[in-house]
């Protein structure tokens, strides 16, 4: 994995805190509202872990394999990634 290893790890124990901070909510009757927000912001912080790793892959494997005559493969799992995205 090219990505900021540290980055990405900050932004998934985040998440991480956040998760164990909604299974709390829910243990203790949260508000249904609060709880949502907290979901909403957890899966904020996975989309950003997500971008930063997506870029890296872009930025680091697909242009080596475009510079090295093997960028087809590579442009396939992206097109792939970006329909799983667009769902």
């Amino acid at each position: 994995m090219r990505a900021n290893r540290d980055k990405v790890c900050r932004l998934l124990r985040t998440a991480r805190g956040q998760i164990d901070g909604i299974l709390r909510m829910i243990e203790e009757d949260a508000y249904c509202i609060d709880v949502s927000n907290q979901v909403m912001a957890a899966q904020s912080v996975l989309r950003r872990a997500n971008r930063e790793i997506i870029s890296a892959h872009l930025e680091g494997c697909v242009l080596d394999a475009i510079e090295n005559g093997t960028g087809e493969e590579k442009m396939q799992e992206i097109i792939r990634l970006l329909d799983k995205l667009a769902r």
